[in-house]
């Protein structure tokens, strides 16, 4: 009598021989930007102290030096020269910032950083994107900062809470549009310290050959034409309208043009430019 063994017949475990391939799931845009913007949060929270000079006490010791200074020669009191100087002053504080956004682009293109990024499944251009977002939460600061400082110096925004909100929100949107000016130069150029130089040689005329220090009707009708046409004038006018309740709609709709016609002409042509660069 012949006796067979049964053993339990299992199924072949294919798993174990095969492999297993899945295509990475890429993150969708908004998810990309969000950590990017993440990412750059978590690099100014370990340099806090750089971030409380710029945010903080650089717009304090610049509103005190130009309203006690300069506002008694220039208005006759330092209280009227408040008045006018402070909505223009905060395009003095936060435009200076913007030349970060280039500054910051260009060092992980040079530290090879950015040629890690260009072989993750994620939309590329989130890596300027969530920067620049994340470099506006220091446009706000500054920008509340000195709001902030001018109210106690005794500026009182004639155009009341709203007035002073909507010039505020409208300094720091003009800043962003400006930044990608910078973060084009910053995928362009090859060293940070060229965004650097040669921002500050581009910035600081723009800034003070501007109306945010003295009207333009004081000085010669050339002069004036040339400083009414500076963006930054544009840009002062239409802040200092806003928190005084005298914008006309004219006056907004241009400033709110030119913010449009930076961000239209710059934030593509920079995308473009280091779409390019990293292929």
């Amino acid at each position: 009598m012949n006796k067979t063994n049964a053993l339990p017949q299992t199924a072949p475990d294919h798993s174990l021989f095969v492999r297993q391939f899945k295509k990475p799931v890429s993150a969708n845009a908004l998810a990309a930007v969000r950590i990017f913007v993440w990412r750059t949060w978590k690099h100014t929270s370990n340099n806090l102290f750089a971030y409380g000079m710029d945010v903080v006490l650089s717009p304090v010791l610049t509103l005190l030096i130009f309203t006690y200074l300069f506002g008694g020669a220039i208005a006759g009191s330092t209280t009227a020269y408040l008045q006018y100087f402070l909505p223009g002053f905060l395009l003095l504080t936060i435009l200076p910032m913007t030349v970060y956004s280039g500054t910051t682009l260009c060092q992980d293109i040079v530290k090879g950083v950015y040629n890690r990024f260009r072989t993750m499944p994620f939309w590329q251009p989130a890596t300027m994107i969530g920067s620049v977002l994340m470099d506006s939460l220091r446009f706000a600061s500054a920008a509340l900062v000195s709001f902030g400082v001018g109210m106690l110096l005794g500026f009182r925004p004639e155009g009341g809470a709203l007035g002073a909100m909507m010039a505020l929100l409208y300094t720091v949107c003009f800043a962003f549009s400006v930044s990608w000016i910078f973060s084009m130069m910053g995928v362009l150029v090859k060293k940070p310290e060229t965004v650097s130089g040669t921002s500050m040689m581009l910035m600081y005329p723009l800034l003070f050959a501007s109306n945010i220090l003295v009207d333009s009707d004081t000085m010669p009708d050339w002069m004036g034409v040339i400083v009414e046409l500076n963006p930054v004038s544009i840009a002062a006018t239409t802040a200092r309208g806003l928190m005084h309740g005298t914008a006309s709609s004219g006056e907004i709709a241009v400033g709110v043009g030119v913010c449009l016609f930076l961000l239209l002409l710059f934030v593509p042509l920079t995308i473009y430019i280091y779409m390019k660069k990293v292929r």
